[in-house]
């Protein structure tokens, strides 16, 4: 269950940044209604940067207070931080000892014990629906693009 685990967020962190890498300067933030295209790829990372930065050094902060689009301006430094969060990932599944850890409860925010299986499931599902999300909005943005013609 764990190489499981630890597969669906490499699978996903990738999935993100061949998003990121199909997009300019100009479509990363481009605004679709409320929203953008990088906005939603920075909140699956965020998503993910703080389970695993909890996990490793306590750090439960939302890391999309210091992920901001001036920062991260452009594809290529979207795509760098993505492999940061990569890196992150793969400290912190090789700190996991086997299918029972999994079982352990870890402390959260809330206070509340979670077992670690719940925890990253958890983030998985939500990191997941950003993915869409940057998904959809890409195609939004890709749609405009395209001429349309009035019969």
């Amino acid at each position: 269950m764990v190489n499981a685990l630890d597969r669906a967020f490499a699978n996903l962190i990738e999935s993100l940044k061949e998003l990121v890498g199909k997009v300019n300067t100009d479509q990363l933030y481009g605004r679709v209604g409320d929203t953008s295209f990088g906005e939603q790829i920075l909140r699956s990372a965020a998503v993910i940067e703080q389970t695993f930065g909890g996990l490793t050094a306590n750090l439960w902060d939302d890391p999309f207070e210091w992920t901001l689009p001036e920062t991260l301006s452009t594809p290529d430094r979207v795509i760098d931080h993505l492999s940061e969060i990569d890196a992150l990932r793969q400290r912190v599944f090789q700190s996991i000892d086997g299918d029972a850890a999994l079982n352990k409860y870890v402390s959260v925010p809330s206070g509340e014990p979670c077992a670690l299986v719940e925890l990253l499931l958890g983030t998985l599902v939500r990191a997941s629906d950003y993915r869409g999300r940057a998904g959809a909005t890409l195609k939004i943005l890709s749609s405009e693009a395209t001429p349309r013609f009035i019969i």
